[in-house]
Order: C-alpha cells, then sequence, then structure tokens
C-alpha cells in the first residue's frame, strides 16, 4: 500500500507550460501581464497574478441530471449541477486570466454518490478485465484537472476501485495523511508542486498539498482498517507545509477533504478532528489557502488567522456536486531574491449561469445513457404511495419499509445462530424528504431515491437500557418546544443544526418524544410488546455501517457486540426484496410506534 516514494520524489516538480491537459477545447491564452507595481510594495517590484480554482464534493455528478426523478436537475435555489457545468467556468476563467495563469485543483468526495458513481463501480465495475474507464476520470482528465484530494467516499467501493480509479486520471489523487497500516508512510501522493512562468520568465512555485478526513477509520473500517491509517489533518500539515517551503514552494495551497466548523459526528472514538480546515489554518505557519470539503456548505471567502505568524489564511468551500467553482486569486511580489504572497483573496462562480459544455456531455452520453436505462428498470408494484415529506416528524410508512427489510434480511441471517432467539429492532433515517414510493410500478430508481447511501447492514447486541439512551441521543435532532400553540413541522427539527441522516427512529418499540424537554430527558412510554422496556432486556438492531461505526456519534452501538454483517448495500437489500415479492403492501409493515408529544398531548 505504500506508496512509490522515489518515483513520486522524482517527479513531484513540472513546469507550468504544458502539464495542464487542454480542457474541451478552450485555445491557450497569452500570459496575464504582470499585475502593477507598486501596492503593498516598493516601486519597481515585479508582481505577478494567478488563479486557483476549486470544485469539491463533486459525487459522481457529470451531468446536470437527476437519476432519482429522471430529469434536469433543479433545487429550490435553482443549482445546477455536474463537471460538464463547471467545464464551461473553467474555460471562462482560462479565456479572462491565461490558460497559463491558472491551475484546477479539487478537495475529494469525487466517485460515489449519484447512480452514476455506484454503475461503474458494482453493476459494470472499472475494476472488471475488461472494465470501462470511470466517467469521473474521463471528464476530469478532459477538463484538466492539476490534483484533487482524496474523499472519505472514494472508499466506500473497497481500495481496488480507488486505485482503479487513480490509474485512470491522468492528475494525481493526493492525501498526505493517508498512510499504510504498518509502516505509516505515505500511501498516496502526499503533495504536488506546480511550476508557473512570469512574462518575465521567473518560475513560481505552487505547492499543493492534499489531506483527507480521519473518519474514513471508522466510517470505512470494513475496507481499510489493517491496511490505511489516517492521523489527523493538523498534524500531518505540521509535518508536510514545512517540507514544501524548504523544497522551495512559493506558495502553499491545501485541498482538504474537511469542513472548517471544528466539530466531529464521530464522537471520541478518534482522538483527530474531522472538520479541521480552520484549525489547519489557525494551527500551521506557512499555508496561503486552503480548498475546503466535506461539509457540503458554501463558503465563498473565509479569512482565519494563523496564530504564529499573524498572517491571515483564505479558506473556501465551493458548494457541492458542481454546484460552485471556488476561484483563488492569488498576487505575489519578487522580493529579496524569491516570491511572497502579497494578497489571496477567494469568491465563487455559479454553474446555473452556464451551459454544460457540449465535449463532456457528448464525450460521456453513451455512458450517462446505460446508468439512465438501468435506474429506469421496473422491479415491482407498490400498492399505495409513500413519501418521505413527513417522515422528520411523524411515524411513517416509508421508513418502516426499510426498517423491515433490514430487520427481516437480519432474521433470516441469524436464524440457527446462538442470537436467534434474540428480537430484532431496525434502524432508520430520513435520508431525502423528497423520497417517494409511488403506487403502480416501482423501478431502481424508486429505491435509490429511498436509500442513496451505499450503506451496508449489520446486526449490534444492545440492552434496554442502551436502546433508550441511543434514542435520547436521537432525539436531541428536535427543537425545545413549550405546551400549547401551533407547531410549524419545519421549524420544530434540525436542532443545533443536526442534520436529518443523524435523527434514527426505531422500529420493534414503541415510544414517545415529549419536545418540551429538554434534550436527554424525552423519550417516554418506552415500550416492547405492550410492556416496559426493561433495562436488562437484550435485543438485536439491524443498523447501517455508517451509524455501526460512529458516525453521528450515537452512544453504545459502535463497541456493541457485531453478531452479523454484509457487505451487501441495504439499497440492494431493498431492491432485491422488491424484485422477490413482487409487492410492497404498506398493510404488511406500516405501523405508528412512535410519536411527538408536547407534556403527553400529541403535536400531529
Amino acid at each position: 500500500m505504500t506508496f512509490d516514494r522515489r518515483k513520486f520524489l522524482g517527479g513531484s516538480v513540472v513546469t507550468g507550460a504544458g502539464v495542464v491537459l487542454a480542457g474541451a477545447g478552450a485555445p491557450t491564452a497569452a500570459a496575464a501581464p504582470a499585475a502593477p507595481a507598486g501596492r503593498g510594495g516598493g516601486a519597481g517590484r515585479e508582481r505577478y497574478a494567478f488563479t486557483v480554482m476549486g470544485t469539491t464534493d463533486l459525487h459522481g455528478n457529470v451531468f446536470n441530471w437527476d437519476y432519482a426523478t429522471d430529469a434536469e436537475f433543479d433545487d429550490k435555489d435553482h443549482n445546477d449541477v455536474g463537471l460538464a457545468k463547471i467545464s464551461t467556468l473553467v474555460q471562462d476563467v482560462r479565456r479572462e486570466k491565461g490558460r497559463k495563469n491558472t491551475l484546477l485543483i479539487d478537495a475529494g468526495d469525487t466517485i460515489q454518490g449519484t447512480q452514476l458513481g455506484y454503475y461503474y463501480a458494482k453493476v459494470d465495475p472499472i475494476t472488471g478485465p475488461h472494465g470501462p474507464v470511470h466517467p469521473m476520470a474521463r471528464a476530469m482528465n478532459a477538463i484538466g484537472y492539476d490534483a484533487a484530494a482524496l474523499g472519505n467516499h472514494e472508499f466506500n467501493y473497497g481500495i481496488p476501485v480507488l486505485r482503479k480509479f487513480e490509474e485512470s486520471c491522468r492528475f494525481p489523487l493526493l492525501g498526505a495523511n493517508a498512510v499504510d497500516a504498518k509502516t505509516l508512510r505515505p500511501a498516496f501522493r502526499p503533495y504536488v508542486i506546480k511550476r508557473l512562468r512570469t512574462p518575465r520568465g521567473r518560475d513560481v512555485r505552487v505547492a499543493v498539498l492534499g489531506l483527507t478526513n480521519p473518519g474514513i477509520a471508522i466510517w470505512d473500517k470494513a475496507n481499510v482498517q489493517g491496511k490505511l491509517a489516517f492521523p489527523g489533518l493538523t498534524e500531518q500539515a505540521a509535518k508536510w507545509v514545512p517540507k514544501l517551503r524548504s523544497m522551495g514552494a512559493d506558495v502553499v495551497i491545501v485541498a482538504a477533504h474537511s469542513g472548517a466548523s471544528g466539530t466531529s459526528s464521530y464522537g471520541d472514538q478518534l482522538p483527530y478532528v474531522e472538520n479541521a480546515a480552520a484549525l489547519v489554518a489557525e494551527k500551521v505557519p506557512g499555508i496561503d489557502a486552503i480548498l475546503v470539503g466535506h461539509a457540503h456548505v458554501e463558503i465563498p471567502e473565509r479569512r482565519v488567522v494563523n496564530k504564529a505568524t499573524g498572517r491571515e489564511v483564505v479558506l473556501s468551500e465551493p458548494l457541492k456536486w458542481g454546484q460552485r467553482l471556488t476561484c483563488f486569486d492569488v498576487e505575489v511580489e519578487w522580493r529579496r531574491g524569491r516570491w511572497a504572497v502579497a494578497s489571496v483573496g477567494s469568491k465563487v462562480l455559479n454553474s446555473n449561469a452556464v451551459a454544460e459544455d457540449p465535449q463532456i456531455t457528448d464525450m460521456l452520453r453513451a455512458a450517462h445513457a446505460k446508468v439512465v436505462a438501468y435506474v429506469n428498470r421496473v422491479i415491482g408494484k407498490s400498492k399505495a404511495e409513500m413519501s418521505a415529506a413527513e417522515a422528520p416528524v411523524k411515524d411513517t410508512a416509508i421508513l418502516d419499509f426499510i426498517a423491515f427489510v433490514q430487520a427481516e434480511a437480519v432474521r433470516k441471517a441469524l436464524a440457527g445462530s446462538a442470537h436467534a432467539a434474540l428480537p430484532v429492532l431496525s434502524q432508520a433515517s430520513c435520508f431525502s424528504r423528497t423520497a417517494k414510493v409511488p403506487a403502480g410500478e416501482v423501478s431502481i430508481r424508486s429505491m435509490a431515491a429511498l436509500y442513496p447511501f451505499d450503506n451496508t447492514l449489520e446486526a449490534r447486541v444492545l440492552t434496554g437500557r442502551q436502546l433508550r439512551e441511543y434514542l435520547e441521543f436521537s432525539a436531541r435532532y428536535y427543537v425545545q418546544t413549550a405546551p400549547g400553540g401551533p407547531v410549524d413541522p419545519a421549524r420544530v427539527t434540525n436542532a443545533d443544526g443536526t442534520p436529518d441522516y443523524n435523527y434514527d427512529v426505531v422500529s420493534g418499540v414503541s415510544y414517545e418524544i415529549d419536545i418540551a424537554q429538554p434534550a436527554g430527558r424525552r423519550i417516554g412510554k418506552l415500550t416492547f410488546e405492550g410492556k416496559p422496556l426493561a433495562d436488562d432486556a437484550r435485543f438485536v438492531l439491524a443498523v447501517n455501517n455508517y451509524r455501526a461505526s460512529g458516525g453521528g456519534g450515537f452512544p453504545h452501538v459502535a463497541s456493541a457486540e457485531q453478531v452479523w454483517s454484509t457487505s451487501e448495500e441495504i439499497r440492494n437489500l431493498i431492491i432485491a426484496w422488491v424484485e422477490a415479492s413482487g409487492l410492497i403492501d404498506p398493510a404488511v409493515f406500516a405501523s405508528v410506534d412512535w410519536r411527538l408529544t408536547r407534556d403527553g398531548v400529541p403535536v400531529f
């Protein structure tokens, strides 16, 4: 797993002229003139301006297309998505700035997230003996990326798929803190240094350091345990940034698949911070800008003061799926025989302002058509429509369906085992409030919309006391609301920023959630088979691997005894269940087992 350092160090510095692949037919523009002297420096000093463009969390989006609705992507803000849109924005910036005066990087989560990503990992896998080149690699190669950091979702399909994707990319995948578990040496390239030639013939050496998320060790434990380790971003940046400066880097840009909030979703299971980008800027001297990823939020520009130097570090996070393109505008000045950064600023460009690049869409039209045909294959029927619109505030049939399929899979797997006699409960979350199972014919895309993540299923043993604490932790999702008066469903959820996917409901028990009470004292009337739940009762919980690995920081489940697991995605278990039964009948599995109350009075 260790990266070949001799080969890497021998080819780590590349020249700006000719290293960027021709993208979308855009002509190479002449170099932009040096910026006028005098701003922030002495008269006559040479200045040079360049732009580093960045994307992040592309998540398998090439086309402006929603595979779940089988239509062009749209949301309430009328955003667009996809690399075909990004390609047009990139061409526009290159024409404005001069091709030789730009770089293009990414902050990770590239190959998972849409049915296109799933198709080329599992249905027609790129790892097959005659497997195709991944469409994301083809698009990014054509656009002319210079580097991309590894995201945590790069590891979802296993290391062989990631390595095959890496082979297909004509740019390096960077991960300074993705190391061999035994040798602790880099398993991927830590950095790349690019040379940009100024009009007067001097080179500006721009280093790009890639950092990924330490949560990979938890979230993809099954794929990486014993093979890779993921030290903290701050710790590894402190190791590599001085090396880059000693190697002559004039400008240091970090591509970090890590949000800027300073928070973690996996509790205290790792000593490292999940969303550490701002901490890296604050604690590690020598960084000029950070392209932020992972958090799926838009940060046009944020300035963080480094505590050691007092200098500002500029952070920017473009919105996910190719909805935005970050532009870091950097100006350097020749001082005392070397380049010094004079200014850095950033902004984001909206991809809904441009058309898709026809070179990208034409090149990948056949690959896209295969995925569209796959997701539209009919696999069964549903007796009634099931919607997730009210799932965050009411016990709905659509989440009961997920829980039912999971519980049935666990019961079958445990049959004849030492744990077969234990009752099976099942956890489910609302991943998308727009998910819907239609009445009538049901296709693969209906199930994909219902369960968009590539989570797998596990079975863990919990006690009654642990289950109560699990539910109390989940119920922190609700805003504390005094009794009396109407309740707006849109305002009662997502307390303290808790996302929908970190709110769990559990089927197989009955309970109330009193939102008039403070978090930690909300679960009441918790019963099993009509009787109060005993603290020492034992259950098997059917739970997704993200939650079982510590995702969301829920108590007990990550340390609980695992009695079964499968590498099959839950989405595929649901699809197989529909294909086998032919009919989804809510009367079989739907029931109201939990409800919101205020001082015992039902809210809805």
